[in-house]
């Protein structure tokens, strides 16, 4: 009787405790969060999504996809619902992208905003928004394949050209240029090398020359140098010559208004003398060329005039 009280109260604690078990499961993994549905449209591949699958936003859980659907009112769009956590910072600039799981191959939803718009974008059961579905890492590749296949047969023909026998001609006749470029810079540093050993020396000199430039330049500067001497000196003689110049253009003065006012007038009347005996000289001549014997028997009487003894009228004026 007791093994059946026993195996009776055994049994009833496991049934209890399988009971309690399965309830905090239950109460533990019920999501209490309201979500609120929202619908992304892709123009893309989904491959790898799935129901259930995550929908994170920058990296946290929001929520989940809840159905996956073609657009019968767009063919080649597909509809994605998700349902996101209502605290959730959904605006009208986020926009969805396709995610995946490390190397699972699993995908997930990848929500991100840009920033655009801030105004948070109102959803519900009864009017669904919509956000747009970017494309993934993935797709961009898909996208961007001829062009990169391209640029690489690009680059694979340049490393051909690179690698051709002429330009490896060109590249060791390169690398023999530059050796022997280096070896004439070590044969000059050995030439240079006897007159680096001079340099120190040579700025000794240098220094002990600056020295004495400093020396001579502080005495020059002195006060009662031989410098300021000779400069008092010249300034003296240009005082002096000053003086004389000036006495000079004195003396000039004063003989200019001797000039002008006693031995110009004494000029004029030698001239106007000088002038009248030319005159009389020329009226000499003149008497002499016309009468040359006026010389001897004096000048001949003058013409008598009109109304005068022995005058007669020319003849063509007594005919008229």
């Amino acid at each position: 009787m007791e093994n059946k009280s026993h195996a009776f109260w055994a049994g009833l604690f496991t049934v209890v405790l399988a009971v309690a078990i399965a309830a905090a499961a239950f109460l533990f993994n019920v999501d209490r969060s309201v979500r609120v549905p929202y619908d992304l449209i892709a123009r893309t591949n989904v491959t790898g999504l799935y129901t259930d699958a995550a929908v994170r936003y920058r990296g946290l859980d929001v929520g989940k996809v809840q159905s996956i659907k073609f657009d019968r009112d767009h063919p080649g769009q597909i509809l994605i619902r998700i349902l996101v956590d209502q605290h959730a910072p959904i605006t009208h600039s986020t926009f969805g992208s396709l995610g995946f799981q490390g190397v699972t191959g699993i995908a997930f939803i990848q929500l991100d905003d840009t920033g655009r718009d801030m105004t948070p974008l109102v959803s519900s059961v009864k009017q669904v928004a919509t956000l747009p579905m970017r494309p993934g890492l993935l797709d961009q590749l898909q996208q961007r394949g001829d062009i990169l296949l391209r640029k690489l047969e690009r680059i694979t023909d340049d490393v051909n050209d690179v690698l051709s026998p002429e330009m490896r001609e060109q590249l060791l006749q390169t690398a023999a240029s530059l050796q022997h470029a280096a070896d004439g810079v070590t044969t000059l540093t050995k030439q240079m090398e006897p007159a680096a050993g001079k340099l120190p020396q040579t700025i000794d000199q240098l220094d002990r020359t600056l020295a004495s430039t400093n020396q001579l330049i502080t005495g020059l500067n002195k006060p009662n140098g031989p410098f300021e001497m000779n400069l008092n000196k010249v300034g003296t003689a240009a005082q002096q010559a000053g003086d004389a110049l000036t006495s000079m253009n004195a003396s000039l003065q004063e003989l200019s208004s001797r000039v002008g006012y006693e031995t110009l007038p004494r000029v004029n009347s030698l001239t106007d003398d000088v002038r009248s005996a030319v005159h009389s000289v020329d009226h000499a001549a003149d008497v002499l060329g016309t009468s040359p014997h006026s010389l001897l028997f004096g000048a001949p009487p003058a013409a008598p005039g009109p109304g005068e003894p022995g005058f007669t009228w020319p003849t063509g004026h007594a005919a008229k």
